[in-house]
């Protein structure tokens, strides 16, 4: 694997004339800038670069092909000649660039708290020359985390919310019966065979036969459930409408087709009544009229707000302490964080079926785009983190082996999963601990700002 910066030349990968960065003297300025972003030089020379630029040609010459000799076997004076002796340094680079890596570590004893860049700054004959740039927690001041004008705000659930959410209970226990006489109406839903045709032709995917589409539901093209109203059972219609810009078909944005529409069923909504059938159905345990129903809907509504009250009043409570904190938070920490959410996001749309291409796509937006918009959210992810950590170690917040075992062990009957699996999403014990720490740094927070 190539590392580094080359071109090919007849096959064979050769150093660029210049190995330096373009940027990499302005980046080396800005660098210095902040006190957590450290520059480890180590040089690779004598009979271990030798060893390397050795190892290289063997390699390489396995996979050229030289006049007069078989694969494998030209002399390395012949390789030299025709390739050059810099041919092989990139290749030698790349191979002693982990144990570079270990001896920048063991030299500077310094802790990364990100995946640490490098860069080639010379190699010739004699070796070679790395820059780690390695960017470790930086430091953090927390001015003041107590005391604080942040309070809880108080949960209350009104009679209008819950008949709302009882109104929502009936609406999905409601049932579509069939409707013989009159025609298609809002909210109905339609049992339709259509066939879309562009410029006369039949176009792939715009075919359906007993499609169900509820009225309303603005699931379809814009225009065509508006076209349907009206209609009755048996009824055929041909439907004009016009393609969104932004729809995936190159071929089909933007343009005018005819759908052809019959309408084989129409049925509608019934909506239940709080009667003794309707509590049968529900079949809720202690359940069994609509007193009990409002007070179980009341219980709920409550509980789901304190959770939302709860989650808003740390977000409150955090962001009041972040404004007592100075740091200087290095930029690779934040594009780390922003990789991560990057991650996060795309394996909630893979969730929906949704690749982030088409994502992007759907959005006319780009992975920039992407990564600009998730920036402050990543920031603030950092700076809170950061915060915290601080917290505890001022607060002396320790969680022991055996309090992370005992948390594993209940996340794994929480979830449902065996414990080695529960271990390996979390990242292991450690991040048990982690996550543990962190939380009881938030309650002392809550406790201290009552």
């Amino acid at each position: 694997m190539i590392l580094f910066k080359t071109e090919n030349v007849n096959g064979v990968e050769k150093p660029r004339k210049t190995m330096y960065n373009k940027t990499y003297w302005r980046d080396n300025m800005a660098k210095k800038t902040n006190k957590a972003i450290h520059e480890v030089e180590v040089k690779i020379e004598g009979a271990a670069w030798k060893e390397a630029v050795d190892k290289a040609f063997q390699e390489k010459v396995k996979t050229v092909t030289v006049d007069g000799f078989r694969k494998g076997k030209c002399p390395r004076s012949v390789y030299e000649k025709k390739f050059g002796k810099e041919s092989l340094y990139v290749e030698a680079a790349d191979q002693t660039l982990q144990s570079a890596y270990e001896k920048a570590m063991e030299e500077s004893q310094l802790i990364p708290v990100v995946q640490p860049n490098v860069d080639l700054k010379a190699m010739d004959e004699k070796g070679v020359t790395f820059v780690f740039t390695i960017t470790t927690k930086p430091e953090v001041t927390v001015t003041k985390y107590k005391g604080l004008d942040v309070k809880p705000v108080e949960v209350k659930v009104t009679k209008e919310e819950i008949e709302h959410e009882i109104g929502h209970l009936l609406e999905r226990y409601a049932e579509m019966v069939n409707k013989e006489e009159g025609c298609i109406e809002e909210g109905n839903l339609a049992i339709l065979d259509f066939e879309g045709f562009h410029n006369g032709k039949a176009f792939e995917g715009g075919k359906g036969e007993n499609y169900s589409l509820e009225i309303g539901s603005h699931t379809f093209i814009p225009g065509f459930e508006e076209q349907l109203v009206g209609m009755k059972k048996g009824e055929e219609k041909e439907i004009q409408v016009t393609f969104p810009e932004e729809y995936p078909s190159e071929e089909l944005k933007g343009e005018e087709v005819t759908f052809k529409v019959k309408v084989n069923e129409i049925k509608e909504k019934l909506v239940r009544e709080l009667d003794k059938d309707f509590f049968e159905d529900l079949a809720m345990e202690g359940i069994q009229d609509k007193k009990s129903l409002e007070e179980e809907v009341k219980k709920n509504i409550k509980a789901q707000k304190e959770m939302d009250a709860e989650n808003e009043y740390i977000d409150r409570l955090l962001e009041s302490v972040s404004k007592h904190v100075e740091v200087d938070i290095p930029e690779q920490m934040v594009e780390e964080e922003i990789d991560r959410l990057m991650h996060r996001m795309e394996e909630n749309l893979k969730m929906q079926g949704i690749s982030l291409d088409l994502f992007y796509q759907y959005t006319h937006s780009s992975e920039k785009d992407l990564r600009d918009q998730l920036e402050k959210e990543a920031y603030q992810n950092v700076l809170y983190r950061l915060m915290l950590e601080k917290i505890m170690n001022l607060e002396k917040i320790e969680v022991t082996e055996e309090e992370a075992d005992k948390e594993a062990d209940q996340l794994a009957e929480k979830y449902q999963m065996k414990k080695e699996e529960l271990l390996k999403s979390f990242g292991g014990l450690d991040m048990i601990a982690y996550d543990l720490e962190m939380r009881r740094t938030i309650e002392l927070l809550k406790e201290a700002n009552k």
